[in-house]
Formats: C-alpha cells, structure tokens, sequence
C-alpha cells in the first residue's frame, strides 16, 4: 500500500487564511480612501475659514485622497480669503478647486481660491475674475487707492506662480476687472480642466498628468460632504460687515444711553452687542477714518447733553457716527453689489438709530434736570381760595388741601390767592390779580 503523505497542518491553515486576509486588507485600503468635499457658497467669511478648516482636518484624519472645494462666490474678505488660501497653498493632501454648478461663478477673492488649487476646474457656463478692489467713500463705491490694488495684484501674481498659471491674466484679474468665461479660463491656462459633473472631473483628474510632491494626483474613494459647523455658522454671520456694524451702533448708543440713564437693560444689551460686533470686527479691515468720525460723534453727542442746543449738535454726532459707519470697513474685496446695500442700510439704520437714540437721550436729561416737585415745593405758584383772613393770617384751601397761610395783602374770604413759597406748614400768599 502506497503511503499517503498528509500536507502540514499549519501550511495548510497559512495558505487557506492568506488569500483571506490579503482580500480584507486589500479592501480595506479601498473603502478607506475617501474625497472630502467643502462648498464654499455665498460670501467669504470667517464662518467659510472654520469650515475649510475643519475639512482640511477631517481630510488629514481620515488620510483622504484629495480635498474638493466647490465655489459659487461673489467674493468676501481679504483675511479670511488669505487663510484659506494658505491652507491649499501649504496643503500635502491634494487641493482641487472647482466652480461648479453650471451657472456658479468665483469672482473676486473667489478667483485667487481657484487659482491655488493643485488643480482647478470649471463647468461650462461660468465665469471667472472681476478681482478690482472697491471700497465706500462717502456713500459713493469707488476704486480704492493704487498701492491696495498693487498689494492685491502682486497677491494674485504669486499664486498664479506658485501654480504655473499665466501671471499676466491673473493681474489682470485685479488691474483691470477681467472676468473669462470657463472656456476662456481653460484657452488661457487658467484652469486645467473644463467638466460639467463630479463624476466627469474624478476621471478627468485621475488620467491626467497632474503631480504633487512627485506623486500623481488621485481622486478616490467616496465623496465625503463637510457639513458648516455650528461655530462657522455663527461667525459667518457676525462677520456680516453688516450685521457688524448695527450690532456696534446698537452697542454703542446702548452704552451711552445706560450710562446717561442707569439701569440694568440698555447696559446689558449695549454691551452684548458691543462684544458680538467686536467679534465680528475681529475678521475684518477697519478704517481709521472710520474710527474717527465715531469718535467724534460720540463727543458732539455728549456735547448736546451737557449743553444743549435745541438738536444741532445731537443731528451733527449722528451724521458723524453713521459716516464713520460707512467708512469704518476697509474690505476691498466684497462685491459691488454688497457695497451698494451696505451704503442704503447703514445709512437708514444709523440715521434712524442715532435720531432716536439722541432724542430719548436729550429728554431723559432734561427730566433729571427738573427736579421732581412733591409735597410743599409743589405748592409753589399754585392757586387757592382764602376760607377765613384775619389780621395778616388766615386758612386757604390750595389743591384741595386747607393750608395755614400769611399775607401782606388785605384778603378776604373767596379772594383768589397765589402761594410764593412755604414755610414748614405755613404758606405765604400774594393776593391773584382780580
């Protein structure tokens, strides 16, 4: 009988668990990779920063692929528009920068978010630049001076740089308000991929030539959607210019007014407002010019308290400080049209806020003023009738009370008589005019 050799039981076992454990280890490497995806919608804030910021910490958590940042912008802040540019720029996990949908568009800082991106793209049907820096000059929606367009233009061109794209066009961006429709931005350079679809730029991405630290650049895995945190949403609406500012001029007459008038109410809300407003000031450029003519304001109005003259200088402290509310935010690169409703609402926010502000304030003053008369003094000038009148002393009834009264006047019973003044329970008459 031929003899039968059993296999070794513990290469057995090896060869039956490998192939096992090779295909779990294999898929999970698959299923670990992940795209995380951050949409930046709206005006570029403080709120947009931490919610860029927490997907580029989620991407370096999970060891995502690639982060996808999707614009749809008008532009937004100078300071928040940097850091997040900073990120991308300084970012080991590929960055791609996307205006999408059909429609969308990334202009002004929304343009230099694009450009940084390791790869940028674009659908079809959007546009991208208008990149001038504008600013509010007393009223008016002007450009601003030539050394901040020469800031923000040497801006544009080293990003452009650092990503190999053309210089020129992106200072142009700035210079001279350029704005390219899609096809254009990709003709010209600008942009690296035309795609209309997620889906469409995944590939695109992933069979081109694009490298980033001498590594092909992939998109892979499923897309993960940041969600705003709640923290983002909250900045990104107190650092509303805006919101900002009447939140400063409700804090500021807030103050005034609790210190003029004392009480727990006007102080509380005053400062709480003072502080939201601060935070919000806090991501923003602000204007010395501004800050000045509040600080004037605020002088005429204590003015026309101390000396008052009938309105003019509470008129002239609100003209002030609604100017200084014009001109306190130095942001270059929020769009036109924020401009144009900025100037409508401060101007009727901070004239009707500052008349009514200005008007409670002058009458509560002119109340303390007027010494509240109750008991003798209020007699003082009032009118009563004699009851009886004998030998330069007799009984009145003045207010409805009978009051001991002494006169240099002859009087006689139902003579009207006027009290001049009081002296403990007497009061001393002259004889009405009859």
């Amino acid at each position: 009988m031929a003899e039968v050799k059993l296999p070794n039981l513990k290469a057995n076992i090896l060869l039956r668990i490998l192939p096992v454990t090779l295909t779990i280890i294999l898929f999970t490497q698959i299923t670990s990779a992940l795209i995380v995806e951050v949409d930046i919608k709206g005006e570029i804030n403080e709120g947009t920063v931490i919610k860029v910021e927490r997907a580029f910490e989620i991407a370096k958590e999970k060891k995502a692929s690639s982060i996808l940042i999707v614009l749809n912008t008008p532009g937004g802040l100078v300071s928040s528009t940097e850091r997040i540019v900073s990120l991308i720029l300084n970012s080991d996990i590929p960055v791609i920068t996307y205006v999408h949908p059909q429609g969308a568009f990334s202009a002004s800082a929304g343009s230099f978010i694009l450009l940084s991106g390791h790869v940028s793209a674009m659908s079809n049907g959007t546009s991208v630049g208008a990149a001038t820096p504008i600013a509010i000059t007393f009223g008016e929606v002007n450009a601003v001076e030539e050394k901040t367009i020469n800031y923000i233009a040497g801006y544009a061109r080293s990003i452009a740089e650092k990503r190999g794209r053309p210089v020129d066009i992106a200072e142009k961006f700035v210079t001279e308000s350029l704005t390219l429709t899609s096809n254009e931005a990709y003709k010209l350079k600008v942009i690296d991929i035309l795609s209309d679809s997620k889906e469409d730029l995944i590939e695109k991405v992933n069979s081109g030539n694009f490298m980033l630290n001498h590594k092909p650049i992939k998109m892979e895995g499923e897309i993960v959607i940041v969600e705003e945190p709640l923290q983002s949403r909250i900045l990104g609406v107190l650092s509303n210019p805006q919101i900002a500012t009447i939140l400063f001029l409700i804090g500021l007459y807030g103050l005034i007014f609790g210190l003029t008038s004392p009480g727990i109410l006007p102080e509380t809300i005053g400062v709480i407002a003072l502080i939201l407003s601060l935070i919000g000031f806090g991501a923003l450029k602000i204007d010395v010019v501004g800050i000045i003519l509040i600080i004037l304001g605020i002088i005429l109005l204590i003015a026309e308290l101390l000396t008052p003259t009938y309105g003019i200088l509470g008129s002239a402290s609100v003209v002030s400080i609604t100017l200084g509310a014009l001109l306190l935010l130095d942001e270059p690169l929020m769009p036109k049209g924020f401009y144009e409703s900025f100037t409508t609402l401060i101007v009727g926010v901070g004239i009707g806020l500052g008349a009514l502000m200005t008007f409670l304030l002058i009458k509560v003053l002119q109340l303390k003023r007027e010494r509240k008369k109750v008991g003798r003094e209020a007699l003082i000038n009032q009118e009563g009738v004699v009851v009886e009148f004998d030998n330069g002393e007799g009984f009145a009834k003045v207010r409805g009370e009978l009051w001991k009264i002494v006169s240099d006047d002859e009087l006689k019973k139902g003579d009207r008589i006027i009290v001049e003044g009081v002296n403990g329970l007497t009061a001393r008459v002259r004889l009405k005019v009859r």
